[in-house]
Order: structure tokens, then sequence, then C-alpha cells
């Protein structure tokens, strides 16, 4: 297989570099994407691999690293949305969006909206990482996705999550292949990561305790993401479907509904700033 650019975001740690070294170690051009400066520098050099620094909270900073990733490579062969996280006490951003939402659904929302003509050009894999969070405490409201009437941080992410689910079934939906972008969401699973950590929700005890013990490693994590990102679609996966463990997963039920899909792709277009 000719060489392949995949650029993965939130890639300076956990399985986001664990996926940037088995990606790279198959003789892939890894870009390696993150938010910490120091840490990100250190996985690109571990891997050979060039690098960026955004941190998503901010859509200026998104908006700079589209650029720079059209500036400087021709063809992006899978975009691997991975940045994300669990946030504590409601926060939003310089942007005006609550915090949760914006990195771990907006802001990937925008990349691969400013990245699209490059994306569908190449026969793009789109990999965005869910969670299994989007069944257990997921419910979207459309008229309150910067959860100003009402906050957790459990229920937060979980919509994100869900979010997450609904876009890829949307960017399947109006970019399919063979033609555009083949699209996957997938849950890692329970990681030992840093994930949570900074968090006040009760998720941090298994992240910050001897409860980390029964976390997979973040190799097993990245398993489904260099499955998807090395196999191919339409005869090895589905595009625009949620997987687990390399099978097509349980989501919640609102992710089957393609007009919550449509108008949740409209309202973030609008919330980003974005002609849809």
């Amino acid at each position: 297989m000719p060489e392949r650019t995949i650029v993965i975001t939130g890639a300076s740690d956990g399985i986001g570099a664990a996926a940037a070294r088995a990606l790279a170690a198959r003789g892939d051009q890894v870009v390696v994407v993150g938010r910490s400066p120091q840490k990100t520098a250190a996985v690109a050099a571990e891997v050979g691999a060039e690098s960026y620094v955004a941190d998503f909270a901010r859509l200026d900073e998104v908006r700079e690293l589209a650029s720079a990733l059209l500036a400087r490579y021709p063809h992006i062969d899978v975009l691997a949305n991975n940045a994300g996280g669990i946030m504590g006490d409601r926060t939003e951003t310089v942007d005006g969006h609550e915090k949760t939402f914006q990195v771990n659904h907006l802001g990937p929302f925008l990349l691969t909206s400013l990245l699209i003509d490059r994306l569908v050009a190449s026969r793009a894999r789109v990999i965005t990482t869910s969670s299994v969070a989007n069944r257990y405490f997921g419910h979207l409201e459309l008229d309150d996705l910067d959860a100003r009437a009402s906050y957790k941080p459990n229920k937060a992410y979980g919509d994100a999550k869900l979010a997450n689910i609904l876009f890829t079934r949307e960017l399947h939906r109006r970019y399919p292949p063979p033609a555009g972008v083949s699209a996957a969401a997938f849950h890692p699973g329970g990681v030992a990561t840093n994930f949570a950590a900074e968090s006040t929700s009760p998720m941090r005890i298994v992240y910050t305790s001897a409860l980390r013990r029964a976390l997979i490693s973040p190799e097993k994590g990245a398993d489904t993401l260099v499955w998807l990102a090395t196999t191919e679609p339409g005869t090895q996966w589905v595009s625009g479907e949620y997987y687990e463990k390399r099978r097509i997963a349980k989501a919640n039920a609102q992710a089957a509904d393609a007009g919550l899909a449509r108008e949740l792709w409209e309202r973030s277009a609008a919330m980003v700033a974005l002609a849809d």
C-alpha cells in the first residue's frame, strides 16, 4: 500500500498516541495533533511524524490547524477525530459554547468541514472517537446544545459522544462513498489514560484509583481506530456506522434519527459560523 497521510487529533497521549505509533510502524505518514506542545512534540519525535498544536476549546486554533494542513498535505487519506474528554463544572469557551460540546463535537465538526474538499478528493476515511457514554448518558436537546438550562458532566459528555455518532451518520449521507468519504465512529473501551482526571464526574474515580487496573491499555483502546484506518470500507466495515471491538455496536436510540442528524449538522454549522 502506498504511503498515506493520516491526521490524528488528540494524539499527544492515550489512544491517539498509541494509534500514531501503530500506523507509523506500518509506513504511513502520520500527522500528530495535540493540545500540549511538549507532549505532542515528544510523540511526533518518537514516531518520526510532523506535528501541530491546537486547542479545540478555541475554534480559531481549529481554523488555523485546517489552514496549515491544507497548505502542507496535497492529500489526506485518514482524519482521526480523536481529541476530546469529559470536563468538570460547566464552563464556556472563548467562543461562547459549553466546553464539553465544543471540544468533543464542534471542534471536530469544524475541522472536518474545513478539510472536506481535500478529504473527498482523497476518498478519505473520517474516524471519530465516540464512547459508550452516548448510550448511558446522552439525550440531545437541540434547543440547549450548550447546556445552559441544565448541566451535568456525565450528560454533557454523553450528549457530545452521541453527537459524534450523529455527525458520522450525516457525514456519510452528505458525502457517501465511493465518490465521497467513508465515515465511522467507535467506542475504544475503558482505557487507562488520564481521561477524566480533571473532571468532577464520578468517572474520575475509576481513572485515578486502584480501579484503574481494570482498564485496558491505550494500545488495545486504539485497536478499532487502527483497524478502521487500515482495512477496506465497504468490504470489512460499513460507512456511517458506530463500532466497538471491530463490530457494529448498539448506540443510543437517538443515533438512528436521520432528521436529528441533519438538524444537528445545520445547528453545528451555525454555531461555528459555517455556511451549511
